[in-house]
């Protein structure tokens, strides 16, 4: 099979408009703000630094494509589908890397492979689509096949370098890397060029600076790793009661508070991180109780999530479970 090299398309300049454009449709069957966000835009700064279309931190140095994340991997081991952006025909194919992240194997383990399993489809005008991580054993496609625009083509995966399930999609004309969000921008530029999405998709996928990745509650403190699994909700006989909450792309200075409230409106916890030092791809925090003598009383349980800066509030979620 061909490899799919990452490291190579890494160093393609961003592409100006030249050839028509494909009109792209979402590569992947999920509901952008809902149940999937955007982890990473295209790094469209040209130097050591790292900045998003929008002039935002959501990228790091080099970033070359469009992270689409999935909240956990209870979600991605259910099936999430991936889908051809355009119509076209398939290029390239690999399979056979495990679905396993890097913070278990090493970034060496995937050396030459950090793409995973993935496909290659190339579209009229010069361009091709790029799908990355991809569930080893789930591409249903070939090289040589015709696909159309929302064709199944495989699933999302946890293949190559990466340490949570997601479709890293990659578009290019030429050898030129392709900002899907600012198409023609001139290199370095943000807040300019144009959008390839279909118009359709504009509103679920308009720019947000940081996102809600989970929330929920559970039956003691977590970590990431225990959110990536869903914890159980909690019982009646639960000893303690944790409202959880992870947010993507906060920033420097960013105050993380959460509360959780009973079912009378009476605050049960509430827990304020301090403040961020620096960016964070991802980050989390949490607020619990134990049961009281009398037992939990039944109803409502609320969560507040709050994320403000330099006193303003810049990101909130509420959200419950009756018990």
């Amino acid at each position: 099979m061909i490899a799919l090299v990452l490291a190579v398309l890494l160093a393609s300049p961003l592409a100006a408009a030249q050839g028509v454009a494909p009109s792209l449709a979402l590569p992947i069957q999920c509901r952008p703000g809902v149940d999937c966000e955007i982890q990473n835009y295209v790094d469209r700064d040209p130097g050591p630094g790292a900045r998003d279309y929008q002039c935002g931190t959501r990228s790091y140095e080099g970033h070359d494509g469009i992270d689409f994340r999935l909240p956990s991997l209870v979600r991605q081991r259910q099936g999430v589908a991936v889908l051809a952006a355009a119509d076209g025909q398939v290029a390239r194919v690999r399979d056979g890397v495990a679905d396993v992240s890097v913070r278990a194997t090493g970034t060496s383990a995937v050396q030459g492979r950090e793409c995973g399993n993935g496909v290659v489809i190339r579209h009229e005008g010069g361009f091709e689509t790029q799908y990355c991580h991809l569930a080893r054993g789930s591409i249903v496609v070939k090289a040589g096949d015709p696909v159309r625009a929302g064709d199944v083509i495989a699933r999302v995966g946890l293949s190559g370098r990466t340490e949570y399930p997601h479709l890293h999609f990659t578009v290019r004309e030429g050898r030129a890397i392709v900002d899907p969000f600012a198409y023609g921008a001139a290199e370095g530029a943000c807040r300019s060029g144009r959008s390839l999405w279909r118009p359709e998709l504009r509103e679920a996928l308009a720019y947000k600076p940081r996102s809600v990745l989970n929330t929920g509650f559970a039956t003691q403190p977590l970590g990431i790793d225990a959110i990536d699994e869903e914890p159980a909700l909690p019982t009646p006989e639960a000893a303690v009661l944790v409202a959880y909450a992870r947010a993507i792309g906060l920033k420097a200075g960013d105050v993380q508070t959460l509360t959780l409230t009973g079912p009378e409106g009476v605050e049960l916890a509430s827990s304020t991180a301090r403040p961020l030092p620096r960016d964070q791809a991802q980050s989390m925090v949490f607020a619990g109780v134990r049961r009281p003598a009398g037992g939990w009383p039944r109803g409502r349980y609320r969560g507040e999530y709050l994320v403000r800066q330099g006193g303003e509030t810049v990101l909130r979620q509420v959200f419950d479970f009756t018990l």
